[in-house]
């Protein structure tokens, strides 16, 4: 068992689901030891040869921790493995990894009636706090109710995985534009305004809005200004002025803004200077329609791009998508039909709708592809459209940001009340990670949508229910 330190260092178990969730997290607590339980390599060995979507996953946590330990004796994968030198700054780890072998399930029979493998992992943890008081012994899974067994059990410290929670509270979320109360030019003392072609740059001292940042909306309540940042420094924002009824007077492929967030929206998504967009908001509030609609403007209408890429979140694919009949692309329909649905809505008034929509399918290039087989590609010159990304990881969502190459947008959506992940919550989904990461970002734009239009009956479901 791992050597006992100052009880100001700590030690963590870890469940399975984080090693899945991320693969290389056994590096990511510092100067504390880490604790792999025999049970949760069985489980890692059971998942790498599976066809569900984190065998990748488990494979690379394996590989990660062979490297460390493959010149390690038994007796120094029990005591613990430093792990100096495996990461660079001021969060590199210092502690030790160690490989905790099964203990039998009849010290702890009192307390578990079964000998599933949570309950082993438990009971490793239980054992640890017992044979390391005072020093802390913390067990660190993303199954809830594996987190209320434990604590149920006599475990005094069970956490989430929080290396990767960028906010406490979904409230906290930056929402892509702030409002200003009243008239925005009264809280404004003094302004320097500049003409670039037909735009006009406003420089504004920081204390207007010290939290801004690059790219995002400006607001006020009298409907009269809205404005974007276009640059943050010490001292001064820059502010382009777009004007209320300029920017709701956008429109692309037929379709206007029914309100300001979708004016918004729409902005960022037929800017060309932004390569990333992500959108946020409740069912119903307009992302899967606007993304479409604007991705065909720019690919049909302005030859910006030369196709467009249509790819979602599906969490039992793996499975199932061999058992469907047909293409790649026949077998992701199903998953997609908020995509052909959108088609629909953008051609229903054509005299022959089903031959606008196979036409368009065409001239535009739209391919639908499955998140599976994004992994190694380098698309280029195309807009990808990531429906659903609620349900990803951090590590997935990275996967798929660095397959975008030269010209290419990625449009990224998802409703963060509707995470279908067993593992998964608001705070810890990558939609929400991907939003504070990329908030000083030049090259993207986060536009929370707020509002429900697709019909009254889904207005207020979304308000009551």
């Amino acid at each position: 068992m791992p050597g006992k330190k100052s009880p100001e260092t700590k030690i963590y178990v870890l469940d399975t689901n984080i090693l899945l969730h991320e693969p290389h997290a056994f590096l990511s607590f510092k100067e504390h030891d880490v604790v792999i339980p025999m049970t949760v390599l069985e489980e890692l060995d059971y998942i790498k040869d599976s066809k569900k979507d984190v065998a990748r996953d488990a494979r690379v946590s394996i590989r990660a921790m062979e490297d460390l330990l493959h010149d390690a004796s038994p007796e120094a994968m029990i005591e613990g493995v430093s792990m100096q030198g495996l990461g660079a700054g001021k969060d590199a780890p210092t502690g030790a990894l160690s490989i905790f072998t099964d203990l039998s399930m009849a010290e702890s029979q009192q307390v578990f009636t079964s000998n599933e493998n949570d309950n082993r992992i438990i009971n490793v943890a239980l054992h640890l706090q017992k044979a390391f008081a005072p020093q802390q012994v913390v067990l660190v899974t993303k199954d809830l109710n594996m987190r209320l067994k434990a604590k149920g059990a006599g475990l005094a410290n069970v956490e989430d995985y929080r290396t990767d929670q960028l906010i406490s509270d979904i409230k906290y979320l930056s929402r892509g534009y702030h409002q200003f109360e009243g008239n925005f030019w009264e809280q404004v003392k003094s302004v320097e305004s500049r003409s670039e072609g037909r735009d006009t740059i406003h420089t504004l001292a920081r204390s207007v809005l010290p939290e801004a940042y690059v790219n995002e909306f400006l607001l006020d309540d009298s409907r009269h200004f809205a404005g974007l940042v276009e640059s943050v420094d010490d001292d001064h924002i820059e502010l382009l002025d777009l004007g209320y009824e300029r920017l709701m007077s956008r429109h692309a492929w037929g379709i206007t803004p029914k309100n300001i967030g979708q004016a918004m929206a729409l902005h960022a998504l037929l800017d060309a200077h932004i390569d990333l967009v992500i959108l946020t908001g409740p069912a119903g509030s307009g992302k899967t329609l606007l993304a479409l609609a604007a991705a065909l403007e720019m690919v049909v209408e302005k030859n910006m791009y030369d196709k467009i890429i249509v790819t979602r979140s599906t969490p039992d694919i793996a499975e199932s998508i061999g058992f469907l009949p047909g293409t790649e692309e026949e077998k992701m329909l199903p998953w997609l039909a908020a995509i052909t649905d959108s088609l629909e809505v953008l051609h229903k008034h054509d005299e022959n709708a089903k031959s606008s929509m196979s036409y368009i399918m065409e001239k535009a290039n739209i391919q639908y592809k499955s998140v599976n087989f994004m992994r190694g590609r380098s698309i280029q010159n195309a807009i990808v459209i990531l429906d659903e990304s609620q349900n990803l990881t951090a590590a997935q969502l990275k996967t798929i940001i660095t397959r975008c190459g030269e010209g290419t947008k990625l449009i990224c959506s998802g409703n963060l009340a509707q995470i279908d992940s067993n593992y998964l919550s608001p705070v810890t989904s990558g939609l929400t990670y991907l939003v504070e990461k990329f908030k000083n970002f030049s090259g993207s734009a986060t536009l929370n949508l707020d509002g429900v239009v697709r019909s009254r009956l889904a207005q207020f479901a979304e308000e009551h229910l």
